[in-house]
């Protein structure tokens, strides 16, 4: 009887996005016989994974090791750990390839189809699902979800005991006025306001959502028409007052509005919640040569200065910064244009220094990161069993994706975190 139960299930996706396909792809080829709708809201499918990765797809991130790869996550990272063992990025590789999709590793570890193309992984999980069974509705939105008693799947009567003829289900209203039942429900709806209203509905906390990996907006005459320059490694800071050190190193680009770079992206992520109550205005610090400290770069500096005093210090870096970006920081601390090394005073050496070590910027504001659409904060992930994905308030209900408080870094971790919860989603919802 009980697995006739389980082929007689009925399952329903919120959410025509990554994760509301994958975990409908894997309730449909887990158990064949059930009966698994995807519900999207919009009348396109899958709209993020065809834009993201400037429309190539960044799939997911060539780390193997689930004790480093929930590093990558400002939260969710804890959550994440044991989940990761279960389906991780090697898995995601596995499963595209065995559907003729191949990934390619770039020097980065973002990992994309070979084709380049978004529209092929978009179309993988598309044929997948039909041919799994998976209905499609597309062009409605939800307007309710209710708990009720669904009929029972197997007669009121086996083997001469009497079975309980109520079953408890759920309907999901839609703003046609189609109501569709059934067994268990996938919510995943990404950082939809819908998705958010309807998990809170159900008796789930949320964390407030605030945008994660975001560029910085400001303006410095250090920076002025340096735009399109990239160093490729500077360490930069919030000035906070707490005890947490919110600092990242890694590539920086400069912008006409201000920074970007993946360094930027990944403050940006760390520091989300911060950098909101803050109003995205805080002091930065950017250290262009994280490579040395303030002693040995002082020292360092003396040596260029008897080693070549000859020549004029804005024309001659010693370092591997853009020449422009050097020569608006040697006029920036007051140093002549004309000045050669060996008449660099021990106070200029200083102020250079402390200019290319803690150079303090401020951030007026937030820009956008096109390719990505990432928010912190969700369902909260106490309520959540991370085994199964499934609530610990409301059985039967669970959650997969970007709707959860979790938010990963630039790279396909984000891809990757909603690949793994909804598969465990998938598997748990027909077990």
């Amino acid at each position: 009887m009980e697995n006739s139960l389980k082929h007689n299930l009925t399952i329903v996706v919120i959410g025509g996005g990554a994760a509301g396909f994958f975990g409908a792809i894997t309730c449909a080829t887990t158990i064949p016989e059930v009966k698994v709708t995807v519900i999207e809201a919009s009348r396109k499918l899958l709209t993020k994974v065809l834009i993201s990765g400037g429309g190539r797809c960044n799939v997911t991130h060539h780390c193997f090791d689930a004790a480093q790869l929930v590093q990558h996550y400002p939260r969710g990272g804890k959550a994440l750990r044991g989940a990761f063992t279960h389906f991780q990025p090697q898995d995601t590789v596995n499963w595209f390839e065995s559907r003729g999709v191949k990934l390619k590793t770039e020097a980065d570890g973002r990992m994309f189809p070979v084709t380049d193309n978004s529209q092929t992984i978009a179309d993988c999980l598309l044929h997948t699902a039909t041919q799994a069974g998976v209905r499609i509705i597309t062009g409605s939105p939800v307007v309710a979800v209710r708990k009720v008693n669904l009929p029972p799947q197997t007669p009121p009567y086996q083997g001469g005991e009497e079975v309980s003829n109520l079953k408890q289900g759920f309907e999901v209203e839609l703003k046609t006025g189609e109501v569709i039942k059934g067994d268990r429900l996938l919510i995943a709806t990404g950082s939809n306001p819908i998705g958010y209203r309807l998990a809170k509905n159900l008796g789930h906390k949320i964390e407030s959502p605030v945008p994660s990996l975001f560029t910085f907006n400001l303006t410095d005459s250090r920076l002025e028409n340096l735009a399109g320059i990239t160093v490729e490694n500077a360490s930069i800071r919030l000035l906070t007052t707490g005890k947490n050190k919110l600092e990242q190193t890694g590539p920086l680009l400069i912008t006409h509005w201000g920074l970007s770079g993946p360094a930027v992206l990944k403050l940006s992520a760390w520091g989300a919640r911060i950098l909101q109550e803050n109003n995205y205005q805080m002091p930065l610090i950017i250290n262009w040569l994280p490579e040395y400290n303030t002693e040995t770069l002082r020292q360092y500096l003396l040596t260029v200065k008897t080693e070549m005093g000859k020549k004029r210090i804005a024309t001659y870096s010693p370092f591997n910064l853009p020449r422009r970006l050097w020569q608006h920081l040697v006029s920036f601390v007051g140093i002549n244009e004309e000045k050669i090394w060996a008449e660099l005073s021990k106070q200029a050496v200083n102020k250079l220094v402390e200019e290319l070590t803690q150079g303090r910027y401020q951030i007026q504001g937030k820009g956008v990161f096109k390719e990505e659409f990432v928010t912190c904060g969700g369902v909260s992930l106490k309520e959540v069993n991370f085994k199964t994905m499934e609530s610990k308030i409301c059985p039967g209900v669970y959650f997969a994706g970007e709707i959860l408080d979790i938010d990963g870094v630039t790279g396909g971790f984000n891809f990757q975190s909603a690949w793994t919860t909804s598969w465990l989603a998938g598997k748990a919802m027909v077990n």
